[in-house]
């Protein structure tokens, strides 16, 4: 490193101090459901990469794509743009026509949840596939393999569901399910990057995980995501999909890995045709930079002790809130250890107040909330006219719809906001009680 560097960077270690935010006044300082949690480290390794001018993939996509896989155990990782590209990728992948009669196509089913993100459930209509939507339990948040079981129809070809709020779904059950159909299985772990279901960490059970580096996840990247495998085959159809659709598989800035690159007969292109400029797939461009996958390395090495950050942050709201009537309070999924994305809760239809009514008077004190993110999404203009099939009444996507909320456990929370959060919905409680 020369001087002038090695100096710049001492400066942005001090001026991160000089911002760093300090101090909690209650009703004053925001409590954001969700955020980074950022140090001088991860602003020194952004600047740092920034001043290498690193602004393409590089070097440090590279390293943070081996360093996660190893992280999870797995064998490859592909950077994205966004946790919903990694979404898209993964599903696109499975419609490879290098998968041969595994191949998903147009028309076929893929089971997912009515209740979650519209991200995974995107991919299934964009694919010109058909979502296949079952309900899910309230207080896990999740569906069930008996719930899957039923959905299971002669075109079921895939099933994909995410990791509700950090709360692991039964994995292991729903992959030995789709094991015994002959059934794809993507989990979207964008909101789990670190849960556990019988001591296996998620997004180790499918043929295909995905996760989000998002501000709001447990690690960010500012925008990004990754598609995670131990499947070379479907690995090598990611990449290719992420890279234009191209075959070859030369890093920006090299040529000719392969030995052989004006020595291909590949569709019916001329021999010796640039294997730089020969496509296998109909692509993307979604690929991450290097300045953001700098600030995931960063990141990276944080998880762990974000993880433990967000379950004592969990654990002490639900201790501060037991016994709350009119309200079902969150429980993890038997087996399971979650990395807890966030704290949900649920206004019981016997209850003194409405959902509303408690949300607007957190709101009022700076403690944000949010709502179970699409609630009922077969319930939105977007997916009216859209091809589906729904499996069950899906009540506890309506309920979840008008009656479930939740609140943040992120690691930026201190004690002194967390306490404050449930004495404050233990006052409106008790307060509309009276």
């Amino acid at each position: 490193m020369t001087d002038s560097k090695a100096r710049i960077l001492e400066q942005v270690r001090g001026y991160h101090q000089e911002n760093e935010r300090r101090g909690f006044t209650p009703g004053v300082t925001p409590i954001w459901p969700s955020g980074a949690v950022l140090d001088e480290d991860d602003r020194v390794a952004l600047v740092e990469a920034a001043l290498d001018m690193r602004i393409a993939a590089g070097v440090s996509s590279r390293r943070f794509e081996r360093e996660l896989a190893k992280a999870l155990g797995l064998r490859k990782a592909h950077l994205t743009n966004s946790g919903s590209s990694a979404n898209l990728l993964a599903l696109s992948a499975l419609t490879s026509p290098q998968l041969e009669d595994r191949r998903l196509r147009p028309g076929d089913e893929v089971i997912t949840v009515a209740a979650g993100f519209p991200t995974t459930v995107n991919p299934i209509l964009q694919n010109g596939m058909v979502p296949v939507f079952v309900d899910v339990e309230l207080g896990t948040y999740n569906t069930t393999p008996e719930r899957i079981a039923e959905a299971i129809g002669p075109r079921t070809r895939a099933i994909m569901v995410a990791h509700a709020l950090g709360n692991p779904f039964a994995a292991a059950e729903v992959a030995e399910l789709a094991e015994a159909h002959d059934l794809f299985l993507v989990e979207d772990n964008c909101d789990a990057l670190g849960s556990t279901y019988r001591g296996q960490l998620t997004g180790t059970f499918g043929d295909l995980a995905t996760v989000s580096f998002y501000p709001a996840h447990h690690i960010t990247t500012g925008e990004g995501g990754s598609v995670l495998t131990s499947n070379l085959v479907l690995a090598r159809i990611v990449e290719q999909l992420r890279d234009w659709g191209r075959d070859c598989w030369c890093e920006p800035g090299e040529d000719n890995t392969c030995f052989k690159r004006f020595d291909y007969q590949m569709g019916t292109l001329p021999h010796g045709y640039d294997h730089k400029y020969i496509f296998s797939h109909v692509g993307y461009n979604l690929k991450s930079t290097d300045l953001q996958a700098a600030l995931g390395l960063s990141q990276l090495a944080k998880l762990p002790a974000f993880g433990e950050a967000r379950r004592r942050n969990w654990q002490r709201l639900r201790d501060g809130l037991e016994g709350m009537p009119g309200l079902l309070l969150p429980r993890a999924t038997e087996g399971s250890d979650p990395s807890w994305f966030g704290f949900a809760l649920t206004v019981l239809p016997d209850a003194s107040f409405k959902v509303k009514e408690l949300t607007d008077f957190l709101e009022s004190r700076k403690i944000g909330t949010r709502r179970f993110f699409s609630g009922n999404l077969t319930r939105h203009p977007a997916y009216l006219d859209r091809p589906h099939r729904v499996v069950g009444d899906l009540a506890n996507s309506d309920t979840v719809t008008g009656s479930t909320f939740w609140i943040g456990v992120f690691p930026g929370l201190t004690e002194e906001m967390t306490d404050y959060v449930s004495a404050s919905i233990r006052e409106f409680v008790c307060g509309t009680a009276n």
